[in-house]
């Protein structure tokens, strides 16, 4: 699924509009690959604050990315999650495919950050 990701990215590479959703298409496929010990979290949860991709602009980003491709995307990851669940072995790995899943639908104004400074800009405890 992390090559899919890098595939869409350098579709969007190639539309030179799209700049923005392939730079974010390799850091989810950077994700995709290493999920363990990381999450995404809304940059306006980490930040405390509106940016271009949390606000309205990215609200739009949004619904362009799902039609043409974070269905695609989510598509992939719900089969390998099912894939995974298959075996005892692959059950940790299927539970990060859904959450892949939920993220790539609408992946516009989250960032990636490991587990700890997610919980912190939850306030919760490390």
């Amino acid at each position: 699924m992390g090559l899919a990701w890098f595939f869409f990215g350098l579709l969007a590479f190639i539309t030179i509009v799209g700049i923005p959703w392939g730079r974010s298409c390799f850091v989810m496929g950077q994700f995709s690959f290493f999920p363990f010990g990381q999450e995404a979290v809304s940059r306006r949860e980490l930040s405390g604050s509106d940016d271009l991709g949390t606000g309205f602009l990215g609200s739009i980003g949004n619904v362009i990315w799902f039609v043409f491709a974070g269905v695609w995307l989510a598509i992939g990851h719900l089969i390998a999650a099912v894939c995974c669940f298959i075996t005892i072995i692959g059950i940790p790995f299927g539970i990060q495919h859904l959450k892949l899943a939920g993220i790539s639908v609408f992946p516009i104004g989250k960032t990636i950050v490991s587990r700890e400074v997610a919980r912190m800009s939850r306030g919760e405890g490390v």
